[in-house]
């Protein structure tokens, strides 16, 4: 150690305590910005990963005599290091990594890859970061971070679901490439350092610094001590670096707009395929401290741990800064949709399959593989380098892209599959054939349910509970033949039974009548035109008109010049059930669009499919008529109101796109007393009215569900971000529902409304020759609060033997404390992350858990069984 150095290390030893509170505390990091399968393919990142962490772990053994500031550190940015490294390493270098990871040395955070979050739907983000819940409980770990990179805006409810997954921390650092907005706006962030909060109140701390590309070095972008991109003398320009962020803290200037006298420098890989600078930085570190600032080298959690402790007073934050590069899957909304049904669907499969476990404790066993490589895709799917436009071309970039979705698709597929199979096996078999229907929602449902049937005709569906016969027709989909149901009083995560026997089934009235174009039930009256448009609504209940053309375009408009333009309108399916009509038409491009009315369910169905290729952007309109009313919508673990925070919604007054919403499950129109809720399963966004970039048309009674297209171009070049032409696919499927509200808005109707049309009953065949589920109706758990509906439910990740893993949402804004009662023997109880990791034991009474659950919370528990 040099002469400097010990007088230095001295001084500090001698100094008063309240001038080493002064004396300023600098961080730099190291990490290689990972730009997968953009800079380099899978083949090529995964080497690199390995050989980065070889070269660190190496680095990290040569420095640990030097003193701790000074010693080797990496930060990778995604799980997927981690996971690769697994796999590619023996357990002997495996188990030396995750000391170094235990020991600070090396950091990781929660997330697999580098993803944009707006387009996500909400068990996606969590599903992302399983990995790093399956880390943490096979080798005693705890994961801090979680971050959302180069992007340049971000969702508000991530903050609720990286806190409840276990993420204490994250820095954001952005970049100016292919943003729609300016750099004297991203230079003006309110805060720098704050609580990014969720609308639980829980969330992390965030570094989001003042970016502008344009100064050197950028701070708050994605490679903060890169000073040249092509760099020859790291030396000095880490000099510069340090300098710049040491003016950064600026705690005596009254224009400070960084008060604090604790900074960090983080990232350095920028688009490298490989960073290997780890000396550059300790000597960096070295040669930059003295008494008036010390230097560390990073794990970047150290940073916040310090900073933390020293201003535990720092601002919050609770917006939606929109989305940017979120919008780049659109380009491929096909493939994007497939993800987000494949996520609806899980929630039924996992369902079933927790009940078929819990008399088959191997059962998971046969899909493990297919299940981790699910989670992958959750985490790699939204990787935020969707402009396809770097070295790997964009047809590696597209193919990949459906390779990912097939691998979530096959899982949740296969799951089900194998679930209803199984699950028909534990119910003994009538003499006549019978079916069981179950629900995967957490209350008692009216609904249609269809089994396929190729028997004989006519018959006769009875309800084995109550022992009368139901409404019932035949109809086609797809191709194929079922029997449809009218199934009542389906129990809240259980099933059913009902049984078919031969005979002519009790005349009942049809479910809507038809007149010309005009289709009307008990509920609604509208007019259905051949471009497969709505032209009218009416609410009968509340005699009131719901469609007023905005701009020319009524509701499910793709675009047309013409409403009347298409072949003749085809009733499909009649009967006292439901009605469902088809319209087909080629303005403004080959669609199907078909509805349907129900007997009993008062929502109107509507699935749409677009059947050619297409490079526009194109939107479905929806346009009410409703006065100034108040729209809010799924984001990503919160609820959102759009408008902007000063007028009393959710959206940042300033460094905010404006233009696109994300619309996951709902969005919902409200005047003070009436409301209309859209339910949405395909479409990743929407537009409010004539939003723009900069604006937000916060009284508009239209919604815009984007159908797919590249929305934006480079802003340097004009260049288009995205895969071009959908990649050519000619078959797209979006499938909504309107319902209206009398009253004022309610999230957790709404919800239940679109949870409803999104997950249809499941139907199986019964085949079991034993009672080993009731033979009648049998139902897992039920819960005493209408505000907290059951998100989902699965068998832990290490087997139905460590317990079922259940996941509530709150949608009051009030703090409540429901009980949630379950019908098998409970053994015990925690609340865990949502990533499955247990925090606390909770009190179980009766086979029932009781938790108090803040304003707007979701919240994750394991159930352990009573092997008796």
């Amino acid at each position: 150690m040099s002469y400097k150095l010990i007088v230095y290390f001295f001084l500090l030893l001698t100094l008063p305590a309240e001038l080493f509170a002064q004396q300023k505390r600098l961080y730099i990091a190291i990490d290689d910005h990972t730009d997968y399968m953009w800079t380099a393919n899978e083949a090529k990142y995964d080497s690199a990963f390995v050989k980065m962490l070889d070269y660190s772990l190496f680095q990290i053994d040569s420095t640990k005599n030097f003193p701790s500031n000074f010693q080797a550190r990496f930060n990778c940015d995604g799980s997927l290091w981690l996971k690769k490294y697994k796999k590619y390493r023996s357990d002997k270098q495996f188990n030396k990594l995750i000391t170094a990871i235990k020991s600070g040395h090396i950091s990781s955070p929660l997330n697999m890859l580098v993803n944009c979050y707006g387009a996500q739907p909400t068990e996606a983000v969590i599903r992302g970061m399983y990995y790093a819940g399956q880390l943490e409980r096979q080798y005693d770990l705890r994961f801090t971070m979680a971050g959302a990179m180069e992007n340049n805006t971000l969702p508000l409810g991530l903050a609720s679901l990286w806190a409840g997954s276990g993420a204490k921390y994250s820095w954001k650092g952005i970049g100016g490439y292919g943003s729609q907005l300016s750099y004297e706006i991203r230079e003006k962030r309110p805060h720098q350092m704050y609580r990014y909060n969720g609308l639980d109140g829980n969330g992390v701390l965030m570094k989001w610094y003042n970016y502008n590309e344009k100064t050197e070095p950028p701070l708050g972008g994605y490679a903060e001590c890169r000073l040249n991109v092509k760099y020859k003398n790291l030396g000095d320009d880490f000099k510069k670096v340090i300098n710049t962020l040491d003016k950064h803290c600026d705690t005596i200037s009254t224009q400070s707009t960084y008060p604090y006298n604790i900074g960090g420098a983080f990232g350095f890989g920028h688009d490298d395929l490989e960073t290997y600078v780890a000396p550059a930085y300790i000597n960096a570190a070295k040669n930059g401290s003295n008494t008036e600032r010390s230097l560390r080298v990073s794990n970047e959690e150290d940073f916040f741990i310090d900073f933390e402790k020293q201003y535990p007073n720092v601002p919050s934050q609770a917006v939606s800064f929109g989305n940017e590069w979120d919008l780049l899957p659109v380009s491929m909304n096909e493939t994007t949709a497939r993800m987000r049904r494949s996520t609806e669907k899980m929630r039924s499969a996992e369902a079933l399959a927790t009940l078929v476990s819990l008399k088959d404790k191997n059962f998971m066993q046969q899909t493990l593989n297919a299940r981790d490589k699910a989670w992958e895709s959750y985490g790699m799917y939204w990787e935020h380098n969707w402009t396809a436009d770097g070295p790997v071309s964009r047809k590696a970039r597209a193919d990949w892209q459906i390779a990912t979705q097939e691998n979530l698709t096959h899982y949740v597929d296969t799951l089900q599959n194998l679930s209803i199979k199984k699950m028909g096996s534990y119910i003994k078999t009538e003499n006549d054939p019978s079916f069981f229907v179950f629900n995967p929602l957490s209350w008692n449902r009216n609904d249609i349910a269809d089994i396929e049937y190729n028997g004989a005709y006519p018959v006769k569906v009875i309800d084995k509970v109550t022992g009368k016969e139901v409404a019932s027709q035949l109809i086609t989909k797809s191709g194929k033949q079922f029997l449809r149901i009218i199934a009542q009083n389906i129990p809240s995560v259980g099933y059913k039974v009902f049984v078919i026997k031969k005979g002519i089934p009790k005349v009942k009235p049809i479910a809507a009548t038809i007149q010309d174009e005009y289709v009307s039930n008990d509920f609604y009256k509208l007019r259905f035109t051949k471009s497969g448009v709505i032209t009218e609504l009416t609410d009968k209940l509340a005699n009131r008109q719901l469609i007023k053309p905005t701009d020319g375009k009524y509701a499910n408009d793709l675009g047309t010049t013409d409403v009347n333009d298409g072949e003749k309108i085809i009733v499909e399916n009649a009967g006292p059930v439901s009605v469902t009509l088809k319209a087909v038409s080629t303005n403004p491009a080959l669609h199907t669009t078909r509805i349907t009315l129900y007997a009993d369910a008062p929502r109107i169905d509507i699935e749409n499919t677009i059947q050619e290729n297409f490079g526009d952007v194109k939107t479905w309109a929806f346009s009410f008529d409703l006065n100034n009313p108040t729209t809010r919508h799924e984001e990503l673990g919160a609820i959102l109101t759009d408008k902007l925070e000063k007028n009393g919604g959710h959206y940042a007054n300033s460094i905010a796109r404006y233009d696109w919403q994300t619309f996951n499950h709902f969005a919902n129109l409200s005047e003070s007393d009436y409301g209309i809720t859209l339910s949405n399963l395909d479409c990743s966004f929407f537009k409010l009215g004539n939003s723009t970039i900069n604006s937000l048309a916060e009284s508009s009674s239209q919604i815009n569900a984007l159908a797919g297209g590249n929305v934006d171009k480079k802003v340097e070049d004009g260049g288009v971000l995205g895969i071009l032409n959908q990649n050519g696919q000619k078959e797209f499927s979006y499938h909504f529902a309107i319902a209206s509200q009398q009253g004022s808005f309610d999230a957790a109707k709404s919800m239940k409304m679109a949870l409803e049309h999104q997950n249809p009953l499941v139907t199986g065949t019964i085949t079991g020759t034993n009672d080993d589920f009731n033979p009648k109706s049998f139902s897992l758990l039920n819960t005493n609060n209408q505000n907290v509906l059951l998100w989902s439910i699965k068998p832990s990740e290490e087997g139905i033997e460590s317990g079922i893993i259940t996941r509530f949402w709150n949608f009051n804004s009030k703090e409540i404390t429901p009980k949630m009662q379950f019908n098998t023997t409970l053994k015990s109880a925690f609340q865990t992350s949502h990533i499955e990791t247990n925090e606390k034991e909770i009190e179980v009474a009766k086979n029932t858990i009781q938790f108090k659950f803040k304003p707007f919370q979701m919240a994750t528990f394991r159930e352990l069984l009573d092997k008796n």
